[in-house]
């Protein structure tokens, strides 16, 4: 079974800050992890791989840095990394960088392709099923087990609102992972030694274009854009009423609001 799964580098979220003049992320200093499903994605596909066998690619769209990621998904097990990456690329929104992506798993080939819910510097859940529609595979999102596993097809368990499904589904297919899927796995010494003497191949602009809608790729290409970014600012503690009857309570809040002008 060959299994793709696809990462994205984003923003440490403890340490980012926002330019309050601009509303932009400030990146400089700020330390970049794998997106947290998108980890929990590379653990359930090597699970895979050591029970029914095949092989795990990673792949992820990005600046040349992302280079980092992809070493420490090989350190972890993987057996292949490739880096989507090209100037043209940039600034693409989740419909893009979808559009991107597919062009790219064409061209690598697939049975099972893995992706995370949602990226934690974005939280859109959007471009895991955005692929899978441009490639006309079935898809099944929250998935929060894998049941069952064949060249055919697997069996998972879907998380949903105060249940779940269990659905059957053929191969190929996509799936997006969320945390309970499964626990990350620590890079080994050996792994990270191995991780930077494998070749990361990258496919850029050329390599692709022939699979893309060459007028829907980067910033230009983006049909949505983000207008603002800002931190939320932080509320005073409030005022806390006790040991008062209803109508004292009523009594108490009118006055409040009154005071504030907002009655």
């Amino acid at each position: 079974m060959k299994i793709v799964v696809c990462i994205k580098q984003v923003p440490d979220t403890v340490e980012v800050k926002i330019d309050p003049k601009t509303g932009t992320l400030i990146r400089d200093g700020v330390p970049s992890i794998i997106n947290h499903d998108d980890k929990t994605g590379i653990e359930a596909a090597l699970t895979l791989r050591e029970q029914v066998g095949g092989t795990v690619t990673v792949v992820s769209m990005g600046p040349p840095q992302a280079d980092v990621a992809l070493r420490e998904a090989l350190a972890m097990g993987c057996d292949e990394a490739i880096l989507v990456s090209g100037r043209e690329f940039g600034g693409s929104d989740t419909y893009a960088t979808s559009g991107i992506l597919a062009a790219a798993l064409k061209k690598i080939g697939y049975d099972l392709i893995i992706t995370g819910r949602q990226a934690i510097d974005g939280d859109t859940a959007q471009v895991g099923p955005q692929i899978a529609e441009k490639l006309h595979v079935p898809q099944v999102s929250y998935v929060e087990e894998i049941k069952e596993a064949t060249e055919d097809y697997v069996v998972v368990r879907r998380q949903f609102e105060d249940g779940y499904h269990i659905i059957k589904i053929k191969t190929p297919c996509l799936l997006t992972a969320i945390a309970e899927l499964a626990t990350p796995r620590y890079m080994t010494v050996r792994g990270i030694v191995e991780a930077y003497e494998k070749e990361i191949k990258v496919l850029d602009f050329e390599a692709l274009k022939d699979d893309l809608e060459l007028d829907m790729i980067g910033l230009k290409g983006s049909p949505t854009n983000v207008y603002q970014s800002f931190t939320k600012e932080v509320k005073g503690a409030g005022t806390i009423l006790k040991d008062l009857s209803a109508d004292e309570a009523v009594k108490a809040i009118v006055a409040k609001l009154e005071e504030k002008f907002i009655i």
